[in-house]
């Protein structure tokens, strides 16, 4: 019975929120541009001030992950998103074109639902309110139960800063008492206009079948190849600067790494040499055995691990020093449980013939986590250009996965909602930002007459009947200016064959009576 009146409670939470929410989001569809950019002012302010706090609370409720990784998290979804979004158009009118006289004119969409995972709890949520909040949007919480504390936290941080700034009460809210009736609620709430779902697979699907307008993103599986002529001690430090930051959690991160046979010892080496341990097979089994669970899906207490952690939950031991576990694999499925997502410190590594075998295995690894994200190492700009035909949104050239992805180390736009396109099922295949919270009016002015769009000499259908290219509308001219002559001939070059000596005759009939006349 217990149990039932929580159910009760957090769905009644949940339609208090959204009535609250709606009415929020109403009065902030008038604000100003330089109104909306001194509130995000202020949540960047409160955001970096609370970084570290919110990154700790991150890491003590999930146990996922490290501080130092989770601040910068939170830091690139205020200071970093605010410089790169600061100047973008999405109030009032965004583009115009004199030319073909259209006017682009950006409206709010109203309030969002925002799904947020436990594996960047607190930096999804300020990113997802920054962008509401960019917008004009009003936008609700639901958290994931195993962080539910730290992404209400740092949901009520962004409320207070936002509402001090300006803004309405009710802007931004978060659910406190998490359930799956809850979230339901949520996505069938007519008061909610769009759903964001930042999660699990599951989740992402529930999102598209709710009936309303989803942006979902789907798992990542990303391979990085290692091109024969890439510069192999900047590769293996990128690979393993992306897949150690915050162990893996990020859906970016990379999951196998490929090599060539060419250039296999020296990586090797050179991941020996920074930090990588390349597990036996005996080892690679455990690691495995411990990582899946119902055939390839992740277990959650080894999330975002260290490789210490996993080493000595598998039965043996690795030294302080160890970045990451590598393990070699020789396919990809069922059989090769590494080939699959695994958001922890831990890789799988192949070793191909050439550049067209590895591009065979990356089209296979890519089956996993289809249209997220790869990326590729390599000096040889043509060789880049082949590896865009792969089924991913993202092709990250010469830097980590993870830190490319969000836009860290790109100039891609940051964000924590990375769209992996038709091919991930998802409705969008690029990094979500503002742009996509919005609806944009065109007014396009009249530039031809609507009674003469016939006239256009393309609209040529002899067969529409009488033979005629096109009609002439009541009160419209020929054009006409020249010899008698002429203007029979221009008249009567739309007329059917077997009418125009007729209608030649005619006319010669009316001249010569004219200057008889004369």
């Amino acid at each position: 019975m217990e149990n039932y009146d929580y159910d009760l409670r957090s769905v009644q939470e949940a339609r208090n929120l959204v009535r609250l929410g709606k009415t929020a989001a109403d009065q902030i569809a008038d604000y100003s541009e330089e109104k909306i950019d001194q509130i995000l002012k202020n949540m960047v302010k409160v955001a970096k001030e609370n970084a570290v706090s919110l990154a700790k609370m991150a890491v003590e409720e999930t146990g996922f992950g490290k501080v130092e990784d989770k601040t910068y998290k939170n830091h690139l979804a205020s200071v970093v998103l605010y410089d790169a979004i600061k100047d973008m158009k999405t109030i009032g009118v965004i583009k115009e074109d004199t030319a073909a006289q259209v006017i682009d004119i950006a409206e709010p969409i109203g309030l969002i639902m925002g799904i947020v995972p436990s594996t960047n709890p607190t930096s999804t949520a300020i990113f997802k309110a920054m962008i509401a909040i960019k917008s004009r949007n009003g936008i609700v919480f639901s958290p994931h139960p195993s962080a539910a504390k730290c992404t209400m936290n740092a949901a009520r941080l962004m409320h207070e800063a936002a509402v001090a700034a300006g803004a309405p009460a009710n802007i931004i809210a978060c659910v406190s008492m998490p359930t799956m009736d809850a979230t339901n609620a949520l996505m069938s709430s007519k008061e909610i206009s769009m759903i964001i779902a930042t999660g699990g697979p599951g989740m992402v699907k529930a999102s598209y079948s709710a009936g309303k307008p989803a942006l979902g993103v789907g798992a990542g599986n990303c391979p990085a190849y290692i091109e024969k002529t890439a510069i192999v001690p900047k590769a293996v430090s990128n690979i393993l600067a992306s897949k150690t930051f915050d162990y893996g959690t990020i859906c970016a991160s990379e999951q196998s790494v490929i090599v060539e046979e060419s250039n296999r010892d020296q990586v090797v080496a050179e991941f020996k040499k920074q930090g990588g341990y390349f597990m036996s097979p005996e080892e690679t089994a455990k690691v495995c055995k411990l990582l899946f669970k119902n055939g390839h899906a992740m277990n959650a207490q080894f999330v975002g691990r260290s490789p210490q952690v996993i080493a000595t939950a598998a039965g043996f031991s690795v030294p302080d020093s160890i970045k990451v576990l590598i393990g070699e694999q020789q396919g990809v499925g069922p059989d090769y449980p590494l080939s699959y997502e695994k958001l922890t410190s831990v890789l799988a590594f192949y070793t191909t013939k050439d550049w067209l075998d590895a591009c065979e295995h990356c089209i296979k690894l890519l089956q996993n986590g289809i249209g997220h994200s790869m990326s590729i190492h390599t000096e040889d700009r043509d060789m880049v250009m082949k590896f865009t035909k792969k089924p991913a949104a993202r092709i990250l050239v010469n830097t980590g996965s993870t830190q490319g992805a969000v836009g860290a180390s790109t100039g891609l736009i940051p964000s924590f909602t990375l769209g992996c396109g038709t091919w991930g099922g998802s409705s969008v295949s690029e990094n979500v930002s503002p742009m996509h919270l919005i609806n944009i009016k065109r007014v396009a002015y009249g530039t031809r007459d609507c009674s003469t769009l016939a006239l256009d000499p393309s609209f040529n259908y002899p067969e529409l009947g009488g033979g005629t290219q096109f009609s002439t509308p009541i009160g419209t001219s020929s054009g006409c200016a020249g010899s008698s002559q002429e203007c029979s001939s221009s008249f009567t070059s739309n007329i059917v064959a077997e009418d125009k000596e007729q209608l030649l005759k005619l006319i010669s009939e009316l001249v010569d009576a004219m200057k008889g006349g004369q």
